[in-house]
């Protein structure tokens, strides 16, 4: 099989490639259904269809020995959600998943749409923002740390702490090695909390030290089951949030169209997914009657390019928010599909809503920075102008 199997030698998590990853993205696809990652000897599938295919079959391709491209990871993830499959997977998820039903989400709505109002708010009376610290960060860092029940005792470090969670889930490179005493420390946190059960009343960790108490859960999950849906749920937000407010600026067209059509905010929610997807790549395990195939290797599900494939959608790297995007594969599909994707998108929502109904006009000030990490696309500095209403020129 490996003859057949056409090779990619440059580094698809160079510091390079991390901050312009495109047109890594377009050579690979153009090679074939599945190319050979020679930096990180795995396979790497980048179309849609064999993308889709992947994350469809969970018998044939196992998340349960781990989602990174390394196995210290993949060892230390053990316990998770995200590393596990079948009725273990299904156990571990409904564990919290209550909490995140379509019914949850719509008592917590009104709650989650105040928060964003203020935070946008805030942002057009100061005008001149950064779109990532002042916008984008403000909402999920001050709703999901209550939800998941965090103390208010370290909460400065879990932005950093949850990037840092994602990296760990790349190669073996400069970006892991240089994180993971911040991955390290999430972990020893979240141990320290459950062992003095010092999660907010009320809380999914609540629920959680409950269920452990009466037996239904090992205490010892519990720190990695609180990660598990913390750290996901900062990150791919913060980044959906941020590339919203840069595409809509950078697209005035687009601004105005949504403007002009509030009702089409859910959907643009799904073409920024697709456009500027907040997560890269997992990967898995092969496995037919229980041997893995080939030996030793790993499959690499690129959703970032999956969701700019040419084969499945007009103009890919067009920004349209009147494109039905609701295809794309940024939140995952199948049992693996991300538990959070509810919340992500009514956070997202609630915040270009708000923006809809305060701003006239945004624009972009000065140089965007894109940040470093593994896993997660996302933006590190956004200046942006915020006209308010009535005030536009």
């Amino acid at each position: 099989m490996s003859s057949t199997i056409p090779t990619y030698r440059p580094d698809v998590y160079s510091r390079e490639a991390i901050l312009d990853p495109y047109p890594h993205y377009d050579q690979l696809r153009a090679l074939g259904p599945v190319v050979r990652l020679a930096k990180q000897r795995a396979l790497a599938v980048t179309r849609y269809d064999d993308c889709k295919q992947v994350l469809l079959d969970d018998a044939t391709f196992v998340s349960g020995r781990g989602v990174a491209l390394n196995p210290v990871a993949n060892r230390l993830s053990r316990g998770t959600t995200l590393n596990s499959d079948g009725e273990e997977h299904d156990r571990r998820r409904k564990i919290l998943a209550s909490r995140l039903t379509p019914k949850s989400l719509r008592s917590m709505r009104e709650e989650v749409e105040r928060r964003a109002d203020a935070v946008v708010a805030a942002a057009v009376e100061k005008q001149h923002v950064d779109g990532v610290a002042d916008i984008a960060e403000a909402l999920p860092t001050s709703f999901v740390p209550d939800l998941i029940g965090w103390p208010q005792e370290g909460r400065e470090n879990l932005l950093r702490w949850a990037g840092a969670t994602f990296d760990s889930l790349g190669p073996v490179n400069a970006q892991t090695l240089r994180t993971a005493p911040s991955t390290i420390g999430m972990m020893r946190f979240a141990r320290s909390v459950v062992r003095r059960d010092a999660v907010l009343p009320g809380s999914m960790g609540a629920d959680l030290l409950e269920k452990a108490a009466s037996g239904e859960v090992e205490r010892g999950e519990c720190p990695a089951l609180m990660i598990d849906y913390l750290a996901p749920s900062l990150d791919t937000t913060i980044s959906a949030i941020a590339s919203a407010l840069m595409l809509l600026a950078e697209h005035p067209d687009q601004w105005a169209a949504l403007k002009a059509d509030p009702s089409l905010i859910p959907n643009t929610v799904n073409e920024v997914v697709r456009l500027e997807s907040p997560l890269r790549a997992f990967a898995r395990d092969t496995e037919v009657g229980g041997v893995a195939v080939p030996a030793g290797s790993r499959v690499v599900v690129f959703y970032a390019s999956a969701n700019r494939d040419e084969r499945v959608w007009d103009a890919p790297t067009s920004f349209d928010i009147t494109r039905d995007a609701a295809a794309q594969l940024g939140f995952g599909q199948g049992s693996h599909g991300c538990a959070g994707q509810g919340l992500a998108r009514l956070e997202t929502q609630s915040i270009l809503r708000s923006v809809v109904e305060r701003v006239d006009r945004i624009e972009v000030t000065g140089q965007l920075t894109w940040g470093l990490n593994n896993i997660i696309h996302k933006l590190d500095h956004l200046p942006l102008r915020l006209v308010p209403v009535g005030e536009g020129e």
